[in-house]
């Protein structure tokens, strides 16, 4: 029951000790002082301060410790921690400039492409999959896991397409290898430290990963050619642009 205020005396106050030869620091005055805000009912006086009998300074230390903690609960929250991925931007993520190529660069890749479908046909391999299937679409990934899927697919596309043997493919992959290069160089600054971690093994992105990480041990080697290069184009013009559009990429 509060009441407004009204002096107390000091011998009736709970929390001042009736002997004089234990003094408060007077650090601690402000905790035990009377407050103009609240005040206890001289009704609940008798309940109080009969009650307080201080036997020694022990007791009247304890007493103080067990209000300063009293009242740091009252008055203190704990923060709370809450996870929280770094935007692209705070990384060092700046890959808006490939949303579209130059024309230049996009006729280097038709005639990488075109050269490697000629020699692929000649081959007449059967493939028994597809690595990159139709239904690979980076939009069905969040925002931040779209990097993490392109990151690989350019690695393996690299990969493949640098281990060629053909001198006159080499001659023609040179260019575009520069442009892949360069992309991949930026584009790992948009991948998190632990790409997967966020990601469950049933997941989406740590299916399409695996997946890519077992394509060099079960297809052969003109299969993953073929797979990267009818891929290629849709790497670059829609993938790459989708990681470079952000949460715009709908």
């Amino acid at each position: 029951m509060l009441s407004t205020w009204s002096p107390v005396p000091s011998s009736l106050h709970p929390l001042v000790p009736p002997y004089p030869h234990l003094p408060i620091p007077s650090s601690l005055h402000h905790l035990i002082s009377p407050s103009p805000y609240l005040s206890i009912a001289p009704s609940l006086h008798p309940l109080i301060s009969p009650s307080l009998h201080y036997t020694d300074k022990s007791m009247g230390c304890l007493l103080v410790l067990m209000l300063m903690a009293t009242m740091l609960t009252m008055t203190e929250t704990v923060p709370t921690p809450t996870p929280s991925r770094a935007p692209l931007d705070a990384r060092g993520c700046h890959i808006a400039q490939f949303k579209s190529l130059s024309p230049q660069e996009l006729q280097a890749f038709k005639r990488a492409k075109d050269a490697f479908e000629e020699t692929l046909l000649l081959k007449n391999g059967s493939c028994s999959s597809r690595l990159f299937p139709r239904t690979w679409d980076l939009k069905q990934l969040q925002v931040w896991e779209r990097p993490v899927a392109l990151e690989a697919e350019l690695a393996l596309t690299l990969k493949v397409l640098e281990t060629v043997v053909d001198s006159a493919l080499r001659a023609i992959l040179d260019q575009p290898l520069r442009t892949l290069h360069h992309i991949h160089s930026k584009l790992r600054a948009c991948v998190p430290v632990n790409p997967t971690a966020g990601s469950g093994p049933q997941s989406r992105l740590h299916r399409w990963l695996h997946r890519l990480q077992e394509a060099t041990k079960k297809e052969s080697r003109t299969c993953l050619e073929a797979s990267v290069t009818f891929n290629l184009f849709r790497l670059l013009t829609r993938d790459l642009k989708c990681v470079a559009s952000r949460d715009q990429c709908a």
